[in-house]
């Protein structure tokens, strides 16, 4: 009994350890697990591998066919001659097979132009995956340093429950004397519950906040973690930063492949109206057996070569109206980069007051924090001799956690707008 004692003793700090979890082990379990980077992946595997010469139609097509087909048949012929000739079920057989391989030599660039287009498409699946592994990471990271948010919260709430606990203390004190009324006596205890009871609450609100995050990551199970974690804002980050990279942002630069693929799309449309031309080559063979009439086997076989000339002419001027349609659409993809960057912008000057405003007030709310705790110590400590009242405890206690609130929401809110701030010019690290 005292080996496996000694064994659980040891394996305990292992187990208490399994249930913390730290911000890197959180966003690494996203970037493996989370569905929607996954699929991000998977369009970013097919736009690799579409980006080649013979999807764009630059490479040779070859292509094999046979056949072998027989009829049975009655037959009648009467010939110049005179001769007749009859035949009840006749037989023939027909065999066929042949490769064929064209390849095109030229048809307005079309090739080069759909090649292009392709390129374009594989950078940007590869920048859509940037952008949802950068909204990945800010949103894991928001939702646990909210988790943390709310756990300051529950420390501020036992704290208060410490105070109301130790007024309790020192009213019962005063009752084992006499030196106490029932209406104090009772306002106490009312706060100790009502502390007790916002505990039970706020802890319910932290334990949904870890199942929300393990939700996030996509865990397998889900486990009542513990985050021991601190609030760290970053107070470097000036408004130039973010503005002289906001062309850097995946989502801008996803928006400049949209140009990009809607420029090669006009040049694919243009190249429609082009004449092209094909190279064909090939290898037939024909075998023809019959049971009746003057030509009983016929075999043909041997290689082909040519050249194919397509020249359009007229085609109800469908090729200008695709052309026209693309350039719309590209003119179009130039203002959505415009109006993207105008956005990006507007948000960045807005987070950047936010967060510049919430860094200045933490400053003074600390010190505020600080001032809140050394009132409730100075009032518990004239409470206990006399020199205030419940109403002065019970109003020390509002202050303190007035002013701990306002401090860790400031803390909250300065951190999110770091996080935004980071990820509008990729450059979101943990």
């Amino acid at each position: 009994m005292k080996k496996y004692l000694v064994y659980f003793a040891l394996l305990f700090p292992i187990i208490a350890q399994s249930q913390q979890l730290n911000l890197q082990a959180a966003i690494d379990t996203a970037l493996k697990n989370n569905f929607d980077i996954r699929i991000a992946k998977n369009n970013s595997e097919i736009g690799k591998i579409n980006n080649t010469y013979g999807v764009a139609g630059g490479l040779p097509t070859i292509e094999g066919n046979a056949s072998d087909e027989g009829a049975l048949s009655d037959v009648y012929q009467k010939l110049n001659s005179g001769t007749i000739n009859s035949e009840d079920n006749g037989t023939s057989n027909s065999v066929d097979a042949g490769i064929t391989a064209s390849m095109t030599l030229f048809n307005g660039f079309r090739i080069v132009a759909t090649k292009e287009r392709l390129s374009c498409l594989q950078k940007q699946s590869e920048l859509l995956l940037n952008e949802q592994i950068q909204n990945t990471i800010g949103a894991v990271m928001m939702q646990y340093y909210d988790i943390i948010r709310q756990e300051s919260y529950l420390r501020i709430i036992k704290n208060s429950l410490d105070v109301s606990q130790k007024k309790l203390d020192i009213i019962n004190e005063r009752d084992k004397v006499g030196m106490a009324n029932a209406m104090d006596i009772l306002q106490a205890q009312m706060d100790v519950n009502s502390a007790k009871q916002d505990i039970k609450l706020q802890q319910l609100v932290v334990d949904q906040d870890i199942a929300s995050l393990l939700l996030l990551i996509s865990a397998k199970h889900y486990t009542p973690y513990k985050i021991s974690d601190t609030i760290v804002v970053d107070s470097t980050i000036i408004l130039d930063s973010i503005s002289n990279y906001l062309v850097r942002n995946p989502q801008y630069l996803s928006a400049e492949q949209s140009v990009k693929i809607d420029q090669q799309i006009i040049k694919e449309t243009a190249a429609l109206r082009y004449p092209s031309l094909k190279m064909n080559a090939g290898y037939d063979y024909s075998l023809t057996n019959s049971s009746y009439g003057t030509l009983l086997t016929n075999r043909i076989n041997g290689p082909s070569a040519g050249l194919t000339l397509q020249i359009p002419i007229f085609n109800g001027n469908a090729y200008r109206v695709k052309q026209k349609t693309a350039e719309f659409d590209l003119a179009n993809a130039n203002l959505e980069k415009e109006s993207l960057l105008t956005t990006l912008k507007s948000s960045a000057i807005t987070t950047y007051l936010a967060y510049s405003t919430a860094l200045k007030q933490l400053q003074s709310q600390k010190i505020n924090y600080q001032l809140s705790n050394k009132l409730v110590e100075v009032v518990l400590n004239n409470f206990q001799v006399r020199q205030a009242t419940i109403l002065d405890v019970k109003a020390a206690q509002t202050t303190y956690e007035n002013a701990s609130y306002l401090l860790v929401n400031l803390q909250y809110s300065a951190k999110v707008a770091e996080i935004k701030l980071k990820q509008l010019v990729y450059n979101l690290k943990y």
